[in-house]
């Protein structure tokens, strides 16, 4: 299997070794062609910010507090632009995955510690697709949800399938789903005809968000939701898949083709999330239905309160096509933290059929004792869990990315470290304020 040359020295196996180098970048003089080389990987990682646990922080904000969120979610959406961009230039600038570059920087004590709370996030990331898909194949085939949690461990086959066949594969099929969820949610939008004057004021930061408990704790959800912390171990692996030039000048164009790749793909990201808001916005709090914060209520209140009864189907589809997308990445992302920390290599089946037993379980018992009530808590819930993994991801990727003796040349530039920074400061201080306030009953 073809490598790079790279500016850092990598022990043992490369990152997803079965793939890596596995795709040529053209050479041609035409530098789109190139471009097209690198689309993909940006695409697999945006999967993570469009996922079931999204649909319900976005759903609870949008019907609860109409607008407002939209600041959080963008302001999220620019934070994950930067930080998968500095992921992609870790990988391509060390040859290292950012679980890798955790093993060979930390003692085993901190590894040890960083690899369980990144398995905690992954497992959290699976609960929601679990209880996504779950609740999806429920609306639109009447299953109930236990059997419909239990029917998401056969996804197993479908991930390997297309592993099997190439890197290529798995990227077109995300690609092809995530159509499917942008071309939904355009109809409801169209559909649901919101107020957009009131949208573009959502996009503006307003201090009531940090001061009102209950739109924090949505907020830090959606945050959670948006910036994932797996997702930055996923993307400084899956960018090592493309076979670049191993000259400084080409490591340069990787870096910025990566980039380009991740940046245009988060923003149908965006897209999706700002959607799902905006549509619970128009379709609940506008018509004073303020509570709803469960994927199963908003599916039945959509056709009669829009007046179209494909609103309904058309949200049941791409919630179904969001959480089989979700799939694979956490797939993937599992495998890249335990080779990486661990250097432990399982097989994919095996890997991910433990992964995926670990989330349905708690489904299986939530959804048999307390029903629907119970999954949706669980959903918002995961999300929450996944903002407070994120520091200890986003840190560490900060830190060697702004490192030159790590990254050479390909080192952060300083605005991007400070930015960089900042975003890191603004997540912990977050996450402060909601254990705070958890732990004081504010």
């Amino acid at each position: 299997m073809a490598s790079h040359a790279t500016s850092a020295v990598t022990v043992g196996l490369p990152s997803l070794p079965e793939v890596h180098g596995s795709i040529a970048v053209s050479r041609s003089s035409n530098p789109l062609r190139r471009l097209l080389a690198f689309v993909g990987p940006g695409y697999m990682v945006a999967v993570g910010y469009m996922d079931p646990g999204n649909w319900a922080t976005d759903l609870a904000g949008g019907s609860a507090f109409g607008y407002t969120l939209l600041s959080v979610i963008l302001l999220s959406n620019l934070m994950a632009i930067l930080l998968q961009s500095l992921a992609a230039r870790l990988g391509i600038a060390t040859g290292q995955d950012l679980a890798q570059a955790c093993r060979a920087h930390y003692p085993p004590a901190i590894n040890f510690a960083l690899w369980v709370l990144c398995e905690v996030a992954i497992i959290a990331c699976d609960l929601a697709e679990v209880i996504g898909t779950a609740i999806a194949l429920q609306l639109l085939f009447g299953l109930p949800l236990v059997v419909g949690a239990s029917l998401t461990a056969l996804d197993v086959l479908l991930v390997l399938l297309l592993q099997q066949r190439g890197f290529r594969y798995l990227e077109a099929f995300i690609i092809s789903l995530i159509t499917v969820i942008a071309v939904c949610f355009a109809i409801e939008m169209v559909l649901a005809d919101p107020d957009w004057a009131a949208v573009a004021y959502g996009f503006i930061p307003q201090p009531e968000i940090l001061t009102h408990p209950g739109m924090l704790y949505i907020a830090i959800g959606i945050l959670g939701a948006t910036v994932m912390p797996h997702n930055l171990y996923l993307h400084s692996s899956i960018v090592q898949t493309r076979r670049w030039e191993p000259t400084p000048a080409g490591r340069r164009e990787a870096v910025l083709f990566a980039t380009i790749d991740s940046t245009v793909a988060l923003s149908f990201a965006l897209f999706v999330n700002a959607a799902i808001l905006i549509l619970a916005a128009a379709a609940f709090h506008g018509t004073g239905q303020t509570e709803v914060a469960e994927i199963q209520d908003a599916y039945r209140l959509l056709a009669p309160t829009l007046g179209v009864a494909a609103a309904s189907t058309l949200f049941a589809l791409a919630l179904l096509a969001s959480g089989q997308n979700s799939t694979i990445t956490a797939t993937l992302a599992g495998q890249i933290v335990m080779e990486g920390f661990l250097r432990l290599r399982l097989p994919p089946w095996l890997r991910r059929a433990v992964t995926r037993l670990v989330a349905i379980v708690p489904v299986l018992v939530v959804a048999w004792i307390y029903g629907e009530s119970g999954t949706a808590q669980m959903l918002v819930l995961s999300q929450v869990v996944l903002s407070l993994q994120l520091p200890f991801a986003v840190v560490p990727l900060v830190r060697f990315t702004t490192d030159r003796t790590k990254m050479g040349e390909l080192v952060a530039p300083r605005w991007v470290a400070v930015l960089a920074w900042l975003v890191s400061a603004v997540i912990i201080t977050l996450n402060g304020k909601l254990l705070f306030d958890f732990a004081t009953g504010a």
